[in-house]
């Protein structure tokens, strides 16, 4: 069976310098090879290609067959890595916080520790009338949460 750990140092060494990064590589029964990749401008068909033709070359189907699926981690698939949440930094994110519920705002900042979110609601202020719009710093920990997901935002399209 092909090792995973081989084939993540083979993805590693095509992508050293450049702007992708590996955020998963699985290798499951009858060598089905997953990677998933992610790039801080923006991952491209092209670069999936790329490390797929490379990956290709690089292994030997004779000795062992193997299929190879490259690809970029879909909307619907959380962050996984520091690297991920920095590239997100300033779009609207929804976060399932281990036992607590979720909590949805824009990623204002992520350390390797936590991350903080501004939320922004509508609130009634003591002495007026109609509520108004209240934006609250809120910093989670990411060992609480469960999940993070960028929210798709469809503002300013016609």
């Amino acid at each position: 069976m092909i090792n995973a750990n081989t084939v993540r140092e083979l993805a590693q060494a095509h992508l050293a310098g450049g702007t992708g990064f590996l955020v998963d590589v699985r290798v499951s029964d009858g060598n089905a090879i997953s990677i998933l990749l992610d790039d801080d401008e923006g991952t491209s068909i092209e670069k999936c290609m790329a490390l797929s033709r490379h990956l290709e070359s690089m292994l030997d189907r004779d000795a062992e067959d193997f299929s190879l699926d490259v690809s970029s981690p879909g909307l619907d698939q959380p962050l996984k890595l520091h690297r991920q949440y920095l590239k997100n930094i300033g779009r609207d994110v929804q976060l399932k916080i281990a036992g607590a519920g979720k909590a949805e705002g824009k990623l204002t900042e992520a350390t390797e520790e936590e991350i903080t979110i501004v939320i922004r609601e509508k609130r009634r202020i003591e002495g007026r009338k109609a509520k108004e719009w209240v934006e609250e710093e809120q910093t989670y920990p990411l060992n609480a949460l469960d999940w993070t997901k960028v929210q798709i935002s469809f503002k300013g399209t016609k």
